[in-house]
Parts: C-alpha cells; structure tokens; sequence
C-alpha cells in the first residue's frame, strides 16, 4: 500500500535555531530519505516553502478567490511529505517514526486512497 506521511512542525521553532543546527538536522533528513531509497519503501519526497509563501484557492459561486498565507491558523504547519510503500499500516508508522520531524513536531501517516489511472 502508498502511504503519505506528512510532517507538520512548528516553523517558528525551526526559525529559531542556529544555522548549524539546521544543518545538522538537514543531514538527518538526506539520511533518512538515503535509507527509504535503499529499503524500496521511497515513491517521492520533498520539503515544502515556508507557509508564508502559501496561497489558498477557493471557488465561490464561480469566481476563484485566492488568499495569501494557509487556510487555518494552527501550532504546527505543514512542512514535507514522503510518499513510501508500505506492506500495512504498521509499517507506514515504523517509518514515520524514522523521521526527524517526529521528535519535535507530528507525523501525520494517511494511506493513498487506489484509484484508477486517468483514462
């Protein structure tokens, strides 16, 4: 099964650290997305523009309004994904727990819902 893991943390905490320190923490990322490679549990990945770089898009009575920034206010944001396969749930949380983000934010783990390709 597809799994998408989305680490959510909070962006001033990271903005706080030293530029050592995010360095250190950036190589525990490269590690960890290293061993998903090599483990065949990787489908894609990547780190996300801090939220302030953001837009909303919603369509009201057919016209697209877009807002600056996230839709809801929260603690933690939206930071990166991994998209991995899994053999269950259980192993998609194995992993999760693997990655950095979970010692100071959360890991949201949500299986891919099958459908079929676009015709």
């Amino acid at each position: 099964m597809k799994y998408l893991l989305l680490i959510y943390e909070n962006e001033a905490n990271w903005n706080a650290l030293s530029e050592a320190e995010k360095g250190r923490i950036f190589q525990e990322y490269m590690a960890y997305g290293s061993g998903l490679r090599k483990s065949g549990h990787w489908l894609a990945g990547n780190a996300l523009q801090p939220v302030a770089t953001a837009t909303t898009v919603r369509v009201k009575d057919g016209k697209t309004l877009t807002t600056d920034g996230p839709f809801a206010e929260t603690r933690e944001q939206l930071g990166g994904f991994y998209l991995v396969e899994a053999k269950d749930l259980d192993e998609a949380v194995k992993l999760a727990a693997g990655i950095p983000g979970a010692r100071t934010g959360s890991i949201e783990v949500r299986p891919i819902m099958p459908t079929p390709p676009p015709e």
